[in-house]
């Protein structure tokens, strides 16, 4: 199985991920990241390369980071070591210090047994499937070994959180006075610098989830557990909440009235705005094929074309820069907004979202009105051969007759895992029980069609 998912490296930290493994895809970082033009220009005229290294707050996160470290000052990489950030804000620095690339030391959403390491290339983006490819293949051959002047220093990054934020307050259209959020931060890596920013900003701002451990990350809290936002949002009368994740590259909100607010309602809401105001390039948004319906519905309503992609941030990621559209994203919140970032970034998504509030003298719940959300039942089939799923010709008929009897009121998805002998099956429709019964009748079908 490929080293690299969907997000770079990802696994139980001292389980598969260890300070062993974490060193060694340093070392084969700076081989790979280490060629090309502006590298051996950098060693003509006598400079090592840069790397920025930062990490959420889990514990393991400690000795991962200085393994990464470790591998890429041997390798010849002076590091800038910027301790607790932001994915995004990594991702931004490693731009705005004109770095040859960064690590960031995070497992996102997932709990904190867990931890992962996403690399990202010049500018501050996402490496391709190729580049990954060359990384791993190079774990295993010689490494660069430097000796003397020549080894890498190891830097902390002393002003990291305050070039992050300023460059995110100068991207806001408007300041946010008036408005009151809570702030849920998943215990996670915007802890520190989310509600700073926020209040910089001009909101007045309740915080939760704000209180890391190294052992607390995601727990309970953040944009995956929106309960107890919620709940706060009315215990306090917020106009709005705001979570983050883990590495608070994703943002989820809660309405007045504790309803949530999901990633296609804030990509709804600030597509409308940016095309009112001439920043939606091509007057396009990308989204993922788990998009809702309804996010479709309204994109026409308003003149926007909606761009679709596979699954996962960083399709979103490609097609936006093939093309140089400006906005883009998931469901599940990971919000691209190409003008001021290279990745998802919650908080950056949070302000943008409350300078519309703000500027509009809307409600969230107002805002959010501009798209009905449909109803959407998912199933997750399992013990069956995912690589038929596209093939079947059962399968394939079935989903023709559900796809004709829902018309324009529903829609169809199929989907194979990538990593399990899985399909999903997701079904959009007018209302919940509609959607599940197709999705059963659809499930049925693929059990007794490709069953092991």
């Amino acid at each position: 199985m490929p080293l690299f998912g969907t997000d770079g490296v990802r696994g139980l930290a001292n389980g598969p991920l260890t300070a062993d493994l974490a060193l060694t895809l340093a070392q084969a970082t700076a081989v790979v990241l280490g060629q090309g033009r502006t590298a051996d220009a950098r060693r003509a005229a006598g400079k090592r390369l840069t790397a920025v290294v930062a990490r959420d707050p889990r514990v393991s996160g400690e000795f991962l980071a200085a393994a990464v470290a470790a591998g890429l000052a041997s390798s010849g990489v002076d590091v800038l070591e910027a301790g607790v950030l932001p994915t995004p804000a990594a991702a931004y620095l490693i731009a705005d210090m004109d770095a040859d690339f960064g690590v960031m030391v995070s497992a996102s959403h997932n709990p904190a047994p867990d931890n992962g390491i996403k690399i990202f290339a010049r500018g501050g983006v996402k490496l391709p499937d190729v580049v990954e490819q060359r990384i791993e293949a190079a774990m295993t051959a010689p490494k660069l070994q430097p000796t003397g002047a020549g080894v890498g220093r190891i830097r902390r990054f002393a002003d990291a959180e305050d070039r992050y934020v300023i460059h995110l307050l100068a991207s806001m259209p408007n300041r946010l006075d008036g408005l009151h959020v809570v702030l849920d931060c998943a215990h996670g890596a915007a802890s520190g610098v989310s509600p700073e920013t926020f209040r910089d900003a001009g909101a007045r701002v309740t915080v939760i989830g704000a209180d890391p451990d190294g052992l607390n990350i995601n727990d309970g809290v953040g944009s995956t557990h929106l309960d107890q936002l919620a709940v706060a949002v009315l215990r306090h009368g917020a106009d709005v909440g705001i979570a983050h994740d883990g590495d608070a590259d994703r943002c989820l909100a809660v309405d007045a009235n504790g309803r949530i607010v999901d990633g296609d309602q804030i990509m709804a809401i600030l597509a409308v705005a940016m095309k009112n105001r001439g920043h939606l390039v091509s007057d396009t948004l990308v989204a993922t094929v788990m998009s809702n319906l309804g996010l479709h519905r309204a994109m026409s309503d308003h003149g926007i074309t909606v761009v679709q992609t596979s699954v996962g941030d960083r399709y979103v990621l490609e097609a936006m820069n093939e093309h140089g559209y400006s906005l883009g994203g998931e469901q599940s919140g990971h919000v691209i907004m190409s003008e001021y970032a290279t990745t998802g970034d919650g908080l950056l998504t949070g302000l943008h979202l409350m300078a519309e509030m703000a500027s509009s003298g809307k409600s969230l719940a107002e805002l959010a009105s501009i798209m009905t959300v449909y109803p959407q039942v998912l199933i997750n089939v399992r013990g069956v051969d995912r690589t038929l799923a596209a093939s079947d010709e059962g399968v394939a008929a079935a989903v023709a007759a559900v796809s004709a009897e829902l018309g324009d009121s529903g829609r169809v998805l199929l989907r194979p895992s990538g990593t399990e002998e899985m399909v999903r099956v997701m079904v959009e429709a007018s209302s919940a029980e509609v959607a599940e019964h197709y999705a059963e009748r659809l499930a049925d079908v693929v059990r007794e069609r490709l069953a092991l």
